[in-house]
């Protein structure tokens, strides 16, 4: 018997085999771990500020909250780097988290910012602001749950100054929505509906707004899609 062709042949059968069961690896689509398997990751819950960055007096509370107290001569919204900044770039993602504020108070959450040093021309703003006192149909852009220079709100879901409140936001893509303690309040394609003028850009930070007025953030978490 000759044992040499044999050997051969059943070397030649052991490589057509490797050969096809490589190529039918190639063709399973691989999985993107940050789309399919990402969990939410905690930003703030209580106990440190690492995973956020700020020149802000933000100073963390007894009971486990993130509470804005302006220094001295600390006013308006334009000192960009007493925000609060999350130290990660996001492309698709949901970002929630808890706020309360005093009567008068005024904040906002901002995404997709390409420039830290201009947040409010190069990225998009989810206004936080106290608009209790409105009505459904009365809200416009500048008010609470309002997308600056965009869309208002669908409805005045906030709670009365010196209560909790919850915010939902997700972008995937250019499709925003943002859901108030259970509500959903906004819900379009942004790419569509911002003014020409203003790039969406495919990712960017995102940061909750020093407007030098007393503020509470509790609970910070992000998840990327």
């Amino acid at each position: 018997m000759e044992i040499f062709p044999l050997i051969f042949s059943a070397m030649k059968s052991s490589l057509i085999f490797c050969l096809l069961f490589v190529s039918l690896v190639k063709t399973i689509p691989a999985k993107d771990p940050e789309r399919k398997s990402a969990e939410f990751v905690t930003i703030f819950d209580g106990s440190d500020l690492s995973k956020l960055e700020t020149e802000g007096n933000w100073v963390i509370q007894k009971d486990g909250s993130l509470y804005l107290e302006p220094r001295e001569g600390e006013k308006g919204w334009k000192r960009y780097h007493h925000y609060i900044w999350l130290k990660d770039s996001y492309e698709n993602f949901i970002c929630e988290f808890e706020y309360k504020h005093l009567p008068g108070g005024n904040s906002g959450f901002y995404f997709r910012v390409a420039d830290k040093s201009d947040p409010v021309s190069s990225g998009f703003e989810v206004q936080i602001k106290d608009s209790e006192k409105l009505n459904d149909g009365e809200m416009g852009p500048h008010d609470l749950g309002g997308v600056i220079k965009t869309k208002g709100a669908t409805a005045n879901a906030g709670k009365p100054a010196g209560e909790w409140n919850h915010m939902k936001v997700t972008m995937e893509g250019s499709h925003l929505t943002v859901e108030l303690n259970g509500a959903m309040i906004q819900d379009f394609d942004l790419a569509g509906a911002k003014p020409e003028s203003k790039a969406l850009a495919k990712e960017g930070l995102i940061t909750i707004q020093d407007h030098g007025i007393p503020f509470w953030v509790r609970n910070i978490r992000v998840r990327r899609l």
